[in-house]
């Protein structure tokens, strides 16, 4: 995750674009399992074994109320700046709540796979959702999948369980889970290979809260490129420039050594030009200048001149046209052309086509003129309504060979400061104050406890024994984790927080990104032809789209539990011993 140090510690933004997924070949029947890693950042797809195929982001850019058509989707969109007031997200969270935009999301994943199956998609698919996922949120992803399109079979599984058992490789066994990803932050225990979803938690905190925390605080840095500061560019720098020191307090204390914080800074370096300024320009080629810029102006009037000329010949054609029509006796067509002409009287025709014929004259002289001078001449004002010339001459002087001046040659001026400097950006305690709001969210103003204090508050859930077996196999996972040093810092956050003596084991996911997509896939090839696990088309119309057929990687399935109606016997003789039962005037029953 951490960039190579180049010299003086200069970097520059990639500033990478997205290439657009390529169009695989149709897949055969039978071709296997779809693994769709639905995350709130990225959607990874692909067939189930080596992969995965597609890496796209779950952003749709879609102007309100456009068509489906002129949606742009993940990869297809190269740039995301330009179009981020255009961006739609299916995710509120990390849950998908907006089934439109998701639905555009898998029609764009089965599109480049090759699933050319006609209205449906023929093959089993494993769906990743989030830990204690809402009744109602499945339901409509299995909604989309069984009533869209047409899916056989679906799994779902939680993405830090599939990411934890592709690296431990180790089943049934118990853990802790910290899984971290774009919006929140999960902490999940496992007991004997079955996540404990009572005592799982959850933190608001993820890249989402760091990348808008850094734009902040470079924004108030640096107000004078504001335009530079850009949240594409501030994720690339969360992802390549921030570390976790092992103590907070002592690392800024480092910071303030002016040594360190020239050994460790990281210079960003924006786009900058590198024309030399206060160049020596010599009148002689002030004057060229000068005279290149009066030909341009002589040329560009010699055309506004001739088109004015046409104009005016093609109108006093029309209006002449019109007098013909009094002249040959024709009073009602002559009346209508003068409406149409917004003239009241054939006096005013006769005035306007006298002033016209005056001002097609004129011009045809002076182009006769500059026809046989052989180079246009400066022009002069038609005066009145004749012609408008917008300010042209009177914004932009002319100059001739006899009007240039000389002029003393003008000494280079040297610059005051490095410009290249002044369009640098320096990451100084950014690089530590950004990732730490995952141990400290009040640094952003949020009012929840950190990941440690989280992870010591659901330990205290559980007897000595139970939380000795939950610390020996402490595992990360997630984009957010893929920090330098987020591993030690855990191992000392653990070693405060357990009591003298006692022992434990922290790991990180090999690719903590993927892995969630490679375990889905793992678990996909060793039981797509088992029943266990999948929930089949007449399942999901038997029992509803809440319904969840519990697999290793799973959340727990918590069936909808409604009160039942008392019987309508019951209603009748309660109402009955009610109307039989004697009353006082007041209402009130005697004893």
């Amino acid at each position: 995750m951490a960039a190579p140090r180049p010299a003086g510690n200069v970097f520059r933004f990639r500033d990478a674009r997205a290439v657009p997924d390529p169009v695989y070949e149709p897949a055969p029947d039978g071709a296997g399992v779809l693994v769709l890693d639905n995350g709130s950042f990225q959607l990874r797809a692909g067939w189930a074994g080596p992969g995965p195929h597609m890496q796209l982001r779950s952003v749709v850019a879609r102007s309100r109320g456009g068509p489906r058509s002129l949606s742009r989707v993940g990869n297809d969109i190269p740039n995301l700046e330009p179009l981020r007031w255009l961006l739609r997200t299916p995710f509120d969270r990390n849950l998908p709540v907006n089934l439109e935009l998701q639905e555009l999301l898998c029609d764009h994943v089965f599109q480049r796979l090759g699933v050319t199956s006609q209205d449906c998609v023929d093959h089993p698919i494993v769906f990743t959702e989030a830990p204690c996922t809402p009744l109602h949120v499945r339901q409509m992803v299995s909604e989309l999948l069984f009533e869209c399109y047409q899916v056989p079979k679906v799994s779902f599984g939680i993405d830090g369980l599939y990411s934890f058992y592709h690296n431990k490789n180790v089943f049934p066994t118990s853990g802790l889970i910290v899984s971290s990803g774009y919006h929140c932050t999960h902490l999940l225990p496992l007991l004997d290979g079955r996540l404990d979803g009572k005592n799982c938690k959850r933190i608001n905190i993820g890249g989402f809260q760091g990348v808008t925390y850094l734009h902040r605080l470079m924004q108030l840095k640096y107000p004078g490129h504001l335009s530079a500061v850009t949240l594409s560019r501030m994720e690339e720098i969360l992802h390549e420039h921030c570390y976790i020191p092992d103590d907070y307090i002592e690392e800024l204390k480092k910071w303030r050594c002016p040594d360190y914080y020239e050994q460790n800074v990281h210079k960003m370096q924006l786009p900058f030009s590198s024309k030399l300024l206060g160049t020596a320009v010599t009148s002689e080629e002030k004057q060229e200048r000068r005279q290149q810029q009066l030909k341009r102006l002589q040329e560009l009037n010699a055309r506004r001149r001739e088109e004015k000329l046409q104009q005016d010949q093609e109108r006093l054609e029309r209006l002449l046209c019109v007098q013909e029509l009094l002249e040959d006796g024709q009073l009602d067509q002559f009346r209508k052309a003068l409406v149409e002409l917004n003239m009241d009287s054939a006096e005013e025709l006769q005035s306007y086509i006298h002033k016209l014929n005056a001002a097609v004259e004129q011009g045809r002289q002076r182009v006769l003129g500059e026809t046989i001078d052989g180079k246009p001449q400066t022009p002069e004002p038609l005066g009145g309504e004749q012609e408008d010339m917008e300010g042209i001459m009177e914004s932009d002087p002319l100059y001739s060979e006899d009007q240039v001046e000389a002029e003393k040659t003008a000494p280079s001026v040297q610059a005051m400061f490095n410009i290249a400097e002044y369009h640098q950006m320096y990451l100084g305690t950014e690089r530590i104050r950004v990732p730490e709001v995952i141990f400290q969210p009040s640094l952003i103003g949020e009012d929840q406890a950190g990941l440690a204090e989280t992870m010591q508050h659901m330990l205290d859930q559980y007897p000595q024994e139970i939380q000795q077996r939950l610390v020996q196999n402490v595992f990360l996972t997630g984009g957010n984790v893929m920090y330098p040093g987020i591993q030690t810092r855990m191992e000392k956050e653990l070693l405060m927080m357990r009591p003298f003596g006692s022992t434990f084991h922290v790991s990180v996911a090999e690719n903590p990104v993927l892995d969630a997509w490679h375990g889905a896939s793992d678990w996909a090839l060793q039981n797509w032809e088992v029943d266990e696990g999948w929930i089949t088309r007449k399942e999901y119309e038997e029992m509803g789209g809440e319904y969840l057929k519990e697999n290793a990687a799973s959340n727990r399935h918590v069936a909808i539990r409604l009160p039942k109606p008392p019987p309508r016997t019951a209603v009748a003789s309660s109402s009955q011993e009610m109307e039989s039962t004697p009353q006082t005037s007041s209402g009130m029953v005697p004893p």
